[in-house]
């Protein structure tokens, strides 16, 4: 399918010699560091990027579909008509309704108002409806909850096509892959194995490689030694074995060396007490719709706690209410003495997108960080994270998924903690960081809550699951994932579309609708507040940072105390307001979601 790529990105070689070629049927991974150049790899193949050298070679009536990392939905009026816009006249367009629905969407949603979720979800059905004979995924399982990462398995291992799919779930990966292909220094490597013998694999290649460089750096010095002392009165002999020596010091500087790795440090504080957190009998209802019900815990300290459930579940509730931020209806939650608290959110929101990396760690106060104490140069402290130097003073709109994901993480670790809340921290990172992030946990002397729907990650870190059994019950398993399964006997429960796929609307036109015991429908006041609270929050993250930036001021209450006290409890008003708006678009969004699913 590719043959020889070459493509170089602001003077510096991406892919150096690169080939994909997929035959009829083939299961293929394609996998490598962030920043090697796999996602602009699957664009060649999909034909939306034009390599400097190379050839695509597409056999004729052969259909291509292509999952993008960040779907583009804008321009269409619902979901569904984007899913059938990709399309052709001979497709069978029913096949766009049972997709959408068996994930959960009606396909009467709009666009615009779509979470991460659900846009991917569309995604997925748009790129597997026309039952194309290559599918390309580029991350499908990023923002998907369980019960739709494997539905999303099961439909693969149906589907009549060959796959090239790139993604950081190690599990997925294992479940669907039959060959590897990893990129590394701009070539193309391929394993005629599944992605479970990747990475034993890679390891000798990489032990291999290093070893050749290492004769390539003794020829050199032997050759350097002989032009040096050894020069005869041979001419012609003497200017052959020199253009050797040339074109052994060009083989070095071509070569790249070993990829560097990501540094995590986390910085650590006092101890925490021996508890730190304990919920007896909590409860939290919006309307009708239980989201906790009755749950109790304990989280000692050094426990790694993981929380996982359908998107909509009430992870995120759980989460604030065992950490202080959310009260509950009923019940009560304890914290417990000298906690403090790190946190990394999922949806990057803490990120201002104009600021540059630097502003990002610093806030601007400075070049230093302070890491376990001690005073850092904040360039340093990038490198520690796989930033170049010159990447200092780009701003954040600009960085891939991945480096987002890195430079959270480095935010995050900074701030000094004895409790790490993690909210899916694996999303776009690759896995050499994931092993390092995992590493880092498991030298973590505090204590980690995690939100998470990678199974393997789950089963490599924490000592305990929690998990969402229905109607607000939430039961705790000891163990990763995969013991949670094996004591449970199931894994997430999938979204109620999902178990009971509604029929399409030709389907049960006239057929008598049963009415579910919860609201019909929403009413215009509510369907009003979800359409404008996006834009709510939007505003008032902007005048917090406003204001924030105001108080960052260090001589501010030196030179106006009223003015501090002021810009104090306006930024005060302004995180309170805009927790009640997020809690009342979750309120709204969930309800949404079940009447929707009913």
């Amino acid at each position: 399918m590719l043959r020889d790529i070459h493509l170089t990105f602001g003077g510096t070689p991406l892919l150096e010699g690169a080939d994909l070629i997929v035959e009829a049927g083939e299961r293929l991974c394609l996998v490598g560091r962030n920043g090697c150049g796999k996602s602009t790899l699957l664009k060649i193949a999909a034909g939306l990027v034009e390599p400097d050298r190379g050839e695509r070679v597409l056999q004729t009536g052969v259909g291509v579909a292509y999952l993008p990392q960040e779907p583009d939905l804008t321009g269409f009026a619902t979901v569904l008509d984007y899913v059938e816009a990709g399309m052709g006249p001979h497709d069978e367009l029913y096949r766009a309704q049972i997709l959408l629905t068996e994930m959960g969407l009606s396909g009467q949603e709009d666009p615009k108002t779509l979470s991460g979720g659900e846009a991917r979800r569309a995604a997925i059905a748009r790129a597997l409806a026309p039952r194309p004979d290559i599918v390309l995924l580029d991350e499908p399982t990023n923002h998907l909850d369980l019960a739709v990462i494997e539905w999303l398995e099961g439909e693969l291992a149906a589907l009549n096509a060959a796959l090239v799919v790139i993604s950081h779930d190690r599990r997925f990966l294992e479940n669907v892959s039959r060959s590897t292909v990893w990129i590394y220094q701009g070539v193309t490597h391929k394993l005629d194995k599944s992605f479970a013998h990747f990475e034993a694999w890679r390891d000798e290649k990489v032990e291999q490689m290093e070893l050749d460089r290492h004769k390539l750096d003794r020829k050199i010095v032997r050759e350097l030694h002989w032009l040096q002392h050894g020069v005869s009165g041979r001419r012609k002999r003497n200017m052959r074995r020199l253009g050797e020596l040339n074109a052994l010091r060009q083989e070095r500087r071509d070569s790249r060396g070993p990829q560097g790795g990501v540094k995590l440090t986390v910085t650590d504080t006092q101890q925490s007490g021996k508890r730190v957190f304990e919920a007896e009998g909590i409860s939290k209802s919006y309307g009708n719709l239980a989201v906790v019900k009755d749950f109790s815990t304990r989280v000692l300290r050094g426990d790694r706690l993981g929380l996982v459930g359908a998107n909509g579940a009430g992870k995120t509730t759980l989460l604030n209410m065992l950490t202080g931020k959310l009260e509950p209806d009923s019940g009560k939650v304890m914290l417990g003495t000298k906690i403090e608290l790190a946190a990394l959110d999922q949806m990057r929101d803490t990120l201002n997108p104009n600021w540059s990396l630097k502003e990002a760690l610093t806030g601007k106060h400075g070049d230093a960080v302070i890491i376990n104490g001690q005073s850092r140069h904040v360039m340093g402290y990038l490198q520690d994270f796989l930033f170049r130097p010159e990447q200092a003073n780009t701003p954040v709109h600009a960085l891939s998924g991945g480096e987002r994901g890195r430079l959270m993480l480095a935010r995050a670790l900074a701030h000094p903690s004895n409790v790490l809340v993690l909210d899916e921290p694996t999303n776009d990172l690759d896995l050499e960081t994931l092993d390092l992030l995992q590493e880092m946990i498991a030298d973590y002397e505090g204590t980690v809550i995690l939100v998470s729907h990678d199974r393997d990650f789950l089963d490599r870190v924490v000592t305990s699951v929690v998990i969402n059994e229905g109607g607000g019950a939430w039961m705790e398993y000891a163990g990763g994932y995969s013991d949670m399964v094996a004591q449970r006997g199931h894994g997430v429960a999938a979204r109620p579309a999902i178990e009971a796929p509604a029929k399409p609307a030709a389907e049960r036109k006239d057929a008598p609708k049963p009415q579910p015991q919860s609201k019909a429908k929403l009413s215009y006041k509510e369907k009003y507040a979800l359409e404008t609270l996006p834009k709510r929050m939007e505003d008032l993250n902007a005048d917090i940072q406003r204001l924030q930036k105001t108080m960052a001021d260090p001589n501010l209450y030196a030179r106006d105390p009223d003015l501090f006290a002021k810009t104090a409890a306006q930024l005060d008003a302004k995180q309170t307001d805009l927790g009640e708006a997020e809690e009342q678009w979750l309120t709204l969004e969930m309800l949404r979601e079940e009447i929707e699913g009913a």
